[in-house]
């Protein structure tokens, strides 16, 4: 027997709300958190005053259980481990972490000693068993997925080896989950949750830009790419993106198509830069980075936060122990 994700974070709903840089803010994680799933607001490269400040809202905002993600590459390990101090001696007990990609062996020793939940995003077998093995909840993500892209393999392909590796391990599924029907699947193939990405980018509390949510409920499969061109700022790592003129022509001047504001401060916007248009971004946000996973076909309107946590939640399990090989 083995525990579902809600009981391993304290949850009602298996399930995880993708902390998305510039988009995950903290009111669409609280709300993802008040609904009874897991909500993460995203650290990104924050430090100092600027991370204080989305802690402190953070845990005014809710009581339940909330993370905070962070992305050890595009930091290093010392911008890593301020972020991870922050976090553990600014935030109560029920705040987890959640890395998009492997830290160093200190912060998993950090975070363990702390007593903190963690979660970490991976895109291969080698990394997951890693995950696993220092006891933390495994977020196999597949070349489906929108935002950046850890491996080669498909969701349930990934899935369904790390299952057979880690027949006891707590494994979320992560990468083209637009529906309850995919989350379906998701299960089948042996994970004990999912991620959500894209549903909550066009979420009511989501940060993502109009435009933004906007083209995302346009979209389906077929206006989705794999691209490395959004390198400024995430250099070495494909995306899969919604098209854009970045996509189509990437010999294009690098110069700055638009500007927007970080906890208060302004910055500019070039073009190929892999920050998403936020609603603080104005410019041409048609040309900017705009993540969206594979299923997002299924994605045709915008809805509360709670709404969709009460969408997946009748096909996700709940705080009851699962048995090994049903998810």
């Amino acid at each position: 027997m083995r525990a579902t994700l809600a009981a391993v974070l304290g949850i009602d709903v298996s399930l995880l709300q993708s902390g998305m840089g510039g988009v995950a803010g903290p009111e669409l994680a609280c709300a993802v958190s008040n609904a009874g799933a897991a909500g993460c607001a995203g650290g990104y490269k924050l430090v100092g005053g600027p991370l204080s400040a989305m802690l402190d809202r953070l845990t005014a905002g809710t009581d339940r259980p909330v993370g905070v993600n962070l992305i050890p590459e595009v930091v290093g390990p010392v911008e890593l481990g301020q972020q991870v101090a922050q976090v553990l001696d600014e935030t109560p007990p029920q705040v987890y972490l959640s890395l998009f990609g492997m830290p160093g062996d200190a912060v998993f020793d950090r975070i363990a000693a702390a007593g903190r939940r963690l979660v970490v995003q991976v895109g291969t077998v080698e990394d997951g068993v890693r995950v696993a093995d220092r006891g933390a909840v495994v977020v196999a993500q597949g070349i489906e997925a929108g935002g950046h892209l850890l491996g080669t393999s498909t969701r349930d392909e990934l899935v369904g080896a790390l299952r057979e590796r880690l027949p006891e391990a707590c494994l979320v599924a992560a990468g083209g989950i637009g529906a309850p029907a995919a989350a379906g699947r998701a299960l089948a193939a042996g994970a004990d949750g999912v991620l959500l990405g894209s549903a909550f980018v066009v979420a009511h509390e989501s940060r993502a830009h109009p435009y933004f949510k906007q083209a995302v409920t346009a979209a389906d499969a077929a206006d989705t790419v794999i691209t490395d061109v959004y390198a400024i700022g995430w250099p070495n790592r494909r995306h899969r993106v919604l098209a854009t003129a970045a996509t189509r022509d990437p010999m294009q001047v690098t110069k700055f198509i638009g500007k927007t504001v970080v906890e208060g401060k302004s910055y500019l916007v070039p073009r190929f830069s892999a920050a998403v248009p936020t609603d603080v971004t104005s410019g041409r946000i048609e040309e900017m980075a705009m993540y969206c996973g594979q299923d997002c076909g299924a994605i045709s309107s915008e809805l509360s936060a709670a709404d969709v946590v009460a969408e997946f939640a009748r096909v996700l399990p709940g705080v009851a122990v699962a048995e090994i090989g049903k998810g």
